[in-house]
């Protein structure tokens, strides 16, 4: 079986491309997420009313922060960090919850928030296989997919974003200049050209859009090369008052979608990166989600926003086809020197809103794709597209405030008009209680030893015979539960070590079996394994039980977390 080809990719995270490209791609990826970087945060500062003094000390302080998050999140400092290019920015979905805190409490109520909620975030990373029924491939495609949603009528906002005066046509024709250079050295050109698309393109709309007098360069020109701001360290309220207790909740709520948003981010990033085809690392996955966590702490005590992943990163690596490692470590770096560098700071900040909507554009049509593919990832039932579809349209519903926008009050409408946290609470509902309509599992618990096959065997023949199956459909299961557990035998050289337990969970639903074995196993993915078979010229026996699993079972899954391996075999029956 010949190796699935998953993307074009010149530099995988492991791999080290040379220093003068690492720094060149580092600086565009920086450049590319400034603007989101610096926007957010001004938009809610100056939505709250609070003073210049404290927006130029938050812009200043959420540069450094997200700069030193995402060389956390690339270079993995033991169980934080993804390990990929998977850039730090601000996160959106705070917008309306800081705001509320900023009018009600202040910066050092947000502060507070923030740095509180951070313990959230660092269980959730480490016990992340406890809800590993929830974080699923729908419910993270359908978050990734609204996240889309969420951002494009921003995007479409920011292409009318002309000064008063200027020509109508003005905001049209630098778009589309930046666009269609985007676009045609994505199509049509191969190579060192694809690398700097994003960047050419908004060059092109710069000089299109200077031609028009959309490019102001006073700012610039005034700015000086290298400052700080004013101390306005807001420091933290500990008063613990009924307004705390009020927006507490709310702040944790958001805080614990705002990860559901991460692990799609995380997930996304891992199908892109890699040459080959491979299963989710749903360590990764917790690493990522820690890091963030840390990162959000240093911002808690710094005095600025909450962080989240940049969505843009998938897209940024599947259009340039660079996932290296030392790409990440560049871009946070030179993120973080951003924020020293006023001057630096004015000229990215004069890019009209008509490029960067161009750019937008593009990235988001490729964000909106991985979201699909997550979602169809190991196949598409009834049920799932129930909850990706009612999930989406819930969320699009609510982002565009046409269900029930006047029944709700002012806190649960902020809230709650946001698509990707609408969307994705529904989805969550909709697969806890397809779980809950599931017939009762079974479950089982032995050692991890080949000893054990006898017992799994009866267990598993129990179990179809309750579902009333027939001769070969029994012989079926219990076949793929024999291989299953081959497969997951520890090496030789693992052999020797503390004896393992594994739970085997078998649940029945309308003529499909699906077994769950959960033990603490290996480094190797079972997915990716057998992605491998036929490589080999002479097949092992290990390969052996992988070519018999992939006949009898009709989809294999493995989820491997830091505590927990889990692999999900579904089998076909019948009566």
């Amino acid at each position: 079986m010949a190796l699935k080809t998953a993307h074009d990719i010149r530099y995988q995270p492991d791999e080290r491309p040379p220093h003068a490209l690492s720094l060149g791609m580092g600086l565009q990826a920086a450049v590319l997420v400034f603007a989101g970087v610096v926007l957010t945060p001004v938009v809610v500062v100056r939505a709250a009313g609070e003073s210049e003094t404290y927006l130029a000390w938050m812009v200043f302080m959420t540069l450094a922060v997200r700069g030193a998050t995402t060389v956390l999140q690339t270079v993995r400092f033991g169980r934080f960090g993804s390990g990929h290019m998977l850039l730090a920015d601000t996160s959106s979905a705070f917008i309306a919850v800081c705001v509320t805190v900023l009018v009600e409490g202040g910066p050092a109520l947000l502060a507070t928030l923030i740095v509180l909620t951070v313990p959230l975030q660092l269980v959730l990373a480490a016990r992340l296989s406890l809800l590993r029924r929830i974080f699923t491939p729908v419910v993270l495609g359908t978050v990734i997919v609204l996240l889309t949603v969420t951002i494009m009528p921003l995007v479409f906002d920011m292409l009318m974003e002309v000064p008063e005066g200027a020509s109508p046509a003005a905001g049209p024709a630098s778009g589309a200049a930046s666009l269609g250079a985007i676009v045609a050295i994505a199509l049509c050109a191969s190579g060192a050209w694809r690398l700097w698309a994003p960047l050419i393109g908004i060059a092109v709309g710069c000089a299109v859009a200077a031609t028009f007098g959309l490019y102001d360069a006073g700012p610039v020109i005034e700015a000086p090369w290298v400052g700080i701001p004013a101390d306005s360290w807001p420091g933290f309220d500990l008063e613990f008052d009924a307004r705390f207790w009020l927006l507490l909740p709310m702040f944790a709520f958001v805080t614990l979608i705002g990860s559901i948003r991460i692990a799609g981010d995380a997930a996304a990033i891992q199908r892109v990166s890699w040459r080959t085809s491979r299963a989710v690392d749903f360590r990764a996955v917790q690493g990522a989600i820690g890091a963030d966590g840390l990162g959000n702490l240093l911002a808690g005590i710094a005095g600025t926003m909450p962080n989240t992943t940049c969505s843009t990163s998938t897209p940024l690596v599947e259009l340039t086809g660079v996932a290296a490692r030392s790409v990440g470590v560049w871009a946070g770096i030179l993120l973080a020197g951003m924020a020293f560098l006023p001057k630096v700071m004015a000229a990215l900040l004069a890019i009209p809103g008509p490029v960067i909507a161009a750019y937008l554009t593009v990235l988001m049509a490729l964000m909106f794709v991985q979201g699909m593919k997550l979602i169809v990832q190991g196949g598409l039932d009834y049920r799932k597209s129930m909850v990706a579809g009612l999930a989406f349209w819930i969320g699009l519903g609510f982002q565009n405030d046409l269900i029930f926008a006047d029944l709700l009050g002012d806190s649960w409408r902020m809230l709650l008009e946001n698509g990707m946290t609408t969307g994705g609470l529904v989805a969550i509902a909709l697969t806890l209680f397809a779980g809950l309509t599931d017939s009762r599992p079974r479950r089982f618990r032995v050692e991890l030893d080949v000893a054990a096959l006898p017992k799994v065997d009866t267990f598993l023949r129990a179990f179809a015979a309750r579902l009333g199956w027939n001769d070969a459909s029994i012989e079926r299961l219990r076949a793929a539960g024999e291989e299953t557990l081959l497969s997951l035998l520890p090496q030789e050289d693992e052999a020797a070590g503390e004896k393992r337990r594994l739970q085997v969970t078998a649940r029945g639903n309308r003529g499909t079996a699906e077994l769950e074995f959960a033990a603490a196993i290996g480094e190797g993915n079972i997915e990716d394994r057998m992605m491998l078979l036929g490589e080999r010229a002479e097949p092992n026996e290990r390969e052996l039980s992988l070519r018999l699993l992939r006949h009898f079972a009709g989809s294999v899954r493995h989820q491997q977390y830091h505590d927990l391996d889990v692999v999900t075999v579904s089998v076909e029956g019948g009566r």
